[in-house]
């Protein structure tokens, strides 16, 4: 979803498939904000003619927020046949000249490295709004967790409470997730709420085996917060499970429902 100045663009089609877009500029306006809750790559071709279409009426100064960074998957290459997507995008948002690109979150620090004049929204109050709710609901602060060490260096210095983290085991041929082992205060997990913390979730392979080693730990209820939620949740074990009593995301790219997601909308902060 694309839009202008809090304004939805709706994206048509020519017979031959092509796209068909329309928006009126605001005259003497030489500023504008561009809102982009990534849904396919075809927006980016929109992207790139809106904002063309802006600087052919006087307007030089767009702002792009764009919380979700497509892409940031694939952030390296291993052999001559992986095209290195993550990198040509970011060549493309920056010969679009921004003003700013406000993200959530990023996925890969490769990604800030490459795209231009990058403005990061940490998504700390989010998890302090969750840990608001879960210590209302249970009347205690809950623990917290990091499904690896990567998370736990990115957001445990966000909250001071007690936590831990997983040391995931893989078969190193296919990659898949074999199960978890957990570092950290281990001894106070045993009877507490439980809070996950990451920034983007597939199928939820990482959660569910997180949850599984929690729970024989001796958790209690489970919560997790993701930033970016991907529909394939609803496809993976982690949904079904059973272990997860609440999962809280943004809107950045969910926009599908579930009984157990709750959306947080994403805010622009100056």
């Amino acid at each position: 979803m694309l839009k202008i100045n809090g304004n939805e663009i709706v994206q048509g089609s020519f017979p031959d498939g092509t796209l068909l877009v329309k928006y009126v500029p605001e005259k003497n306006c030489g500023y504008s904000e561009i809102d982009w809750y990534y849904e396919n790559d075809r927006e980016l071709v929109t992207l790139m003619y809106l904002t063309k279409h802006l600087n052919a009426h006087g307007i030089n100064r767009i702002k792009l927020f764009m919380p979700y960074i497509p892409n940031a998957r694939q952030d390296r290459v291993k052999s001559d046949e992986d095209v290195f997507t993550l990198k040509y995008f970011a060549q493309v948002i920056n010969s679009l000249n921004y003003e700013s690109v406000t993200v959530l979150d990023p996925h890969s620090t490769v990604s800030e490295a490459l795209i231009d004049r990058l403005v990061i929204q940490s998504p700390k109050e989010n998890v302090r709004r969750v840990i608001d709710e879960i210590m209302q609901n249970e009347n205690d602060e809950p623990f917290m967790f990091y499904p690896d060490e990567g998370a736990s260096k990115r957001y445990s210095g966000m909250v001071t409470l007690p936590y831990a983290f997983g040391i995931k085991k893989r078969d190193w041929k296919t990659g898949k997730i074999l199960g978890l082992d957990v570092s950290g205060d281990i001894d106070k997990i045993k009877g507490k709420s439980v809070l996950i913390v990451d920034d983007i979730c597939s199928k939820g392979g990482t959660f569910f085996f997180s949850a599984k080693k929690l729970k024989e730990l001796g958790a209690d209820k489970i919560y997790l917060y993701i930033s970016h939620c991907e529909e394939s949740i609803l496809s993976g074990e982690l949904i079904t499970s059973g272990l997860i009593e609440k999962i809280y995301t943004t809107d950045s790219i969910c926009n599908f429902k579930h009984e157990l997601i709750n959306i947080i909308p994403c805010e622009k902060r100056s």
